[in-house]
C-alpha cells in the first residue's frame, strides 16, 4: 500500500479529496496532511510517503518550496500540484523539480483518478516486490484483485501488477467461491492457504472490502475444470467445517476468459445470500440453484439500476408497480414455468435484502427469511406478487423508520458539540456505522438541507454570535468555528448574512 500525504491550506480541499477517491483501490492510503508547507515538511520528516499532493499558493511555505526541500529528504517521492490558478511559470517550475501533474481546482475527478493510476504504475516499477513485507504484499493482491474481479482496472495495468505480485492467473478459464464467517478473517486465511498448500491447483487468495475471502481457480477447461473446482471445495468445505464458528461459501461458474471472472465472483456473493434459504449446506452453487429451480436468474433481466432508485426514493407505490410489470412481462415469457417465477421472485427477495444491508451496513434477516418461505410454498401468481409487495413495504418502511430515528438527532448533537473541528459524512457515517450516502439521504430528509449546508450555517451563526460580544479578530473567529481558509469564510458569510464579517462587526 502506498503512502499518500496531502497539504493545502483549505479544509474543504482536504476534506474532499478523503471522501472522492476510493484510495484502496488504487493501492494507496492517505498518511496524514497539513495545512502549509513548513507544516508539511516537519511531519514528513517522520512521517513515510510515497505521494505527495501539494497546493501552490498557501502561508509560511508555498507548495513550490515545500517540493524544492522534500527532494533533498525523498529523491524519489512522487509529487501532484492542486493550483487554483493556470499560471505557466508555476507549471514550468513544477516539471523542473519533477511532478507527475499539475490539477487545476476545482479538481476533475476523473483527471485525478487518472494520475493517481499512472503514478501507482511508476511507483510499481521502481518499487522491487522484496521491498514489502508480506503483509503489504498481501494488501496489494487485495486490491488488485478485487479491482480486476469488479472491472475496474485496465488489462495493461493488471498485466503488469499480476507481474509484480506474481499472480498466476493466465489460465483461460475462471472460477470463483467466496468464504464468508464471523470468526476471524485471518485465522480462516491461513487456513485456506494452507489447505492450498497441499493442492496442485493453481488458486489465488484476496480478501474483498466486505471482508469475506474470496479463492480464485484458474482453470484449464470448462467442464472439467468445473467438476475439479467442486472437487476442490467440497474438500476444502469439509476442512473448516470443524472450525468453531460456521464458514459459508458460495461458488460462481466457470467462466472463459480474464474478463468474464467477475461475472464468477458476483454470482459467489449472490450464493451466500442463499444460506438464508438452505442454511444446512456446506456451500452453494450459484449454477447449481439454477440448475434445481428451472430458469436460470440471468435470462430475466430485472431493471434493478431502477428499483435501487426507487427503494432509496421511498417511492414506495412506483416501486410495487415496477414489480407487478415485471413479473407481469415475465409471465407471458414463452415456457415460463411456475418454478421459474418463484426463481426471479427469490432472486428479487435476496437482491432487496442485499441492497438494504448495503445501504444501512447491518443486516436484518427475519423478515425476509420468511418472505423467502412463504414464496417457496406459494400457490398462485397472484400470492406471489403479494409476497414481493410486502418485501418491498418492509425494505422501504426500514429506511423510512430510519428518518424518525435518533441517528441524525445524534448526528446534529455531535455537530453542535464539535462544530470547530474537521467534519464530514463518511466521517460522521464511520462513527455511527452508516453508509455515509445513506446518511445524506436522511440528513437531507430531517433537516430539509444538505449536510454541508447545515454545518456552514451552522459556524456562521456561531460567528456572528462571537463577532458581536468578543474582540476577536476575524481570522481568529474563522478559526474558532471550524474555517481554517480565511477567503472561505468570507465566501460563506456573504451567502449567509449578505454582507463581510468586517462589516457584520462594524455593526455592532
Amino acid at each position: 500500500m502506498y503512502k499518500v500525504f496531502i497539504v493545502d491550506d483549505e479544509p474543504f480541499i482536504v476534506e474532499g479529496l478523503y471522501d472522492i477517491v476510493d484510495w484502496p483501490l488504487f493501492g494507496l492510503e492517505i498518511v496524514g496532511h497539513a495545512e502549509n508547507g513548513q507544516q508539511a515538511l516537519e511531519a514528513l520528516k517522520t512521517t513515510p510517503a510515497d505521494l505527495l499532493i501539494t497546493d501552490i499558493s498557501m502561508p509560511v511555505m508555498d507548495g513550490l518550496s515545500l517540493i524544492s526541500e522534500v527532494r533533498k529528504l525523498h529523491t524519489e517521492m512522487k509529487v501532484v500540484i492542486l493550483s487554483g490558478f493556470n499560471e505557466f511559470d508555476y507549471l514550468k517550475e513544477g516539471m523542473r523539480l519533477g511532478i507527475e501533474n499539475y490539477l487545476l481546482k476545482p479538481i476533475n475527478v476523473e483527471e485525478l483518478e487518472s494520475t493517481l493510476r499512472n503514478t501507482v504504475q511508476k511507483l510499481d516499477r521502481i518499487q522491487p516486490k522484496e521491498q514489502y513485507d508480506d503483509y503489504d504484499v498481501q494488501i496489494l493482491k487485495d486490491n488488485t484483485l478485487y479491482r480486476w474481479l469488479n472491472g475496474q482496472i485496465a488489462a495493461p495495468e493488471f498485466a503488469e501488477r499480476a507481474g509484480l505480485l506474481d499472480l498466476k492467473l493466465r489460465a483461460p478459464y475462471f472460477a470463483v467461491c467466496v468464504l464468508r464467517t464471523k470468526a476471524s478473517l485471518s485465522v480462516l486465511f491461513e487456513r485456506v492457504a494452507g489447505f492450498l498448500e497441499t493442492r496442485d491447483e493453481q488458486s489465488t487468495l484476496c480478501r474483498d472490502v466486505d471482508g469475506d475471502l474470496v479463492l480464485i481457480a484458474s482453470l484449464s477447461g470448462q467442464e472439467d475444470g468445473r467438476k475439479a473446482f467442486i472437487r476442490l471445495v467440497e474438500d476444502l468445505s469439509m476442512e473448516l467445517s470443524v472450525m468453531s464458528r460456521p464458514v459459508h461459501i458460495g461458488v460462481g461458474r466457470v467462466e472463459p476468459v480474464s474478463e468474464a471472472a467477475s461475472i464468477s465472483y458476483k454470482e459467489a456473493k449472490r450464493a451466500l445470500e442463499y444460506y438464508i434459504v438452505y442454511p444446512e449446506r456446506l456451500f452453494i452453487e450459484y449454477g447449481q440453484l439454477e440448475r434445481n429451480r428451472g430458469m436460470a436468474f440471468s435470462s430475466h433481466s430485472m431493471p434493478w439500476a431502477e428499483y435501487s432508485k426507487l427503494i432509496l426514493s421511498g417511492d414506495i407505490e412506483e416501486l410495487k408497480k415496477n414489480i407487478r410489470d415485471d413479473f407481469e412481462q415475465l409471465k407471458q415469457g414463452e415456457g415460463v414455468r411456475p418454478d421459474d417465477l418463484q426463481s426471479a421472485a427469490m432472486e428479487l427477495i435476496i437482491r432487496f435484502k442485499m441492497e438494504l444491508q448495503e445501504i444501512k451496513l447491518t443486516e436484518e434477516a427475519d423478515s425476509f427469511r420468511q418472505a423467502l418461505g412463504q414464496i417457496q410454498n406459494s400457490q398462485s401468481f397472484d400470492g406471489l406478487l403479494e409476497i414481493l409487495e410486502e418485501v418491498a413495504n418492509i425494505t422501504v418502511n426500514s429506511l423510512m423508520r430510519d428518518v424518525k430515528s435518533p441517528v441524525v438527532h445524534q448526528v446534529l448533537n455531535y455537530i453542535h458539540s464539535h462544530y470547530a473541528e474537521e467534519l464530514s459524512l463518511k466521517t460522521l457515517g464511520a462513527h455511527y456505522h452508516i453508509h455515509p450516502v445513506y446518511l445524506g439521504q436522511l440528513f437531507l430528509k430531517e433537516t430539509g438541507g444538505t449536510f454541508a449546508e447545515y454545518i456552514n450555517k451552522y459556524r456562521i451563526e456561531k460567528a456572528k454570535e462571537l463577532l458581536k460580544v468578543t474582540n476577536y479578530k476575524v481570522h481568529e473567529i474563522a478559526r474558532n468555528v471550524g474555517y481554517w481558509e480565511i477567503g472561505y469564510f468570507y465566501k460563506q458569510f456573504r451567502k449567509y448574512v449578505g454582507i463581510s464579517p468586517t462589516d457584520f462587526k462594524a455593526l455592532h
